[in-house]
């Protein structure tokens, strides 16, 4: 019998089977479901989730529950991975395991307005435990997995409750000003290339430039050349 995971009280678990769990947590969050229905799916190669947020404050402002979400999966993989792992974030959703891709988290809202309320965001998370049998190591340098990384033995079932407990916890920090800026603080130390020259791949475009920082709600403030400019965190967002 499969092993099934234990969430915190906040949370309900929903096992998606081979499923999609982010088309299954959409389809919910639109039905009306409570916040923190929690669809999950894993397979010997990925492990995927979807978590319903029902966010009190505007959207421009609740895009940091994908900030929350991100970190709280580094301090899942620091409690479980080898100690000498690597886990770093970039400001568009993706995690890096020892500089190279191995996941990523994204954010869905069917709102547009980035002043007005959303009735429900849903965070999904996608995460490579093990690369294809025919593909060889080094093959796919910019991509790895968690089992080529030296964190096979990290169980996925695991790994899901532990993010799930961290990410309840930030997430629950939000809604004070204190939380906010400790989930900034946590974030500017795992965050990929601040400081320095970086690609960020956004819908429609590339942009190349300086990552300089971010604003309070997560915008990035990049200079390219002469032009310093903000991109906003819903340029991320996934419209549904």
């Amino acid at each position: 019998m499969s092993q099934l995971p234990v969430f915190p009280p906040l949370l309900t678990g929903l096992a998606a089977g081979p499923a999609n769990p982010v088309a299954i947590a959409v389809a919910q969050a639109e039905r009306g479901v409570e916040a923190g229905l929690l669809v999950w799916s894993q397979t010997e190669e990925r492990l995927r989730a979807a978590l319903v947020l029902a966010p009190e404050t505007h959207l421009e402002e609740a895009m940091a529950g994908i900030m929350a979400c991100a970190v709280a999966m580094q301090n899942a993989l620091g409690v479980l991975a080898p100690p000498e792992t690597s886990v770093h974030l970039d400001w568009t959703g993706e995690l890096r395991l020892n500089g190279a891709h191995v996941g990523g988290l994204r954010m869905i809202c069917p709102e547009t307005d980035a002043k007005a309320e959303p009735l429900w965001m849903v965070v999904a998370l996608d995460l490579t435990l093990r690369l294809p049998d025919n593909l060889e190591p080094g093959q796919t340098p910019n991509w790895t997995a968690l089992n080529q990384e030296g964190c096979g033995e990290v169980d996925g079932i695991t790994l899901l409750e532990t993010w799930a407990r961290h990410s309840l916890l930030w997430l629950n920090g939000l809604d004070d000003p204190a939380g906010r800026s400790a989930l900034y603080r946590e974030w500017k130390g795992l965050v990929w290339n601040l400081g320095k020259e970086t690609s960020v791949a956004l819908p429609g475009e590339t942009l190349r430039g300086m990552f300089l920082g971010v604003d309070q709600n997560f915008g990035m403030i990049l200079k390219t050349g002469d032009d310093t400019r903000l991109l906003p965190l819903t340029r991320i967002l996934e419209r549904n």
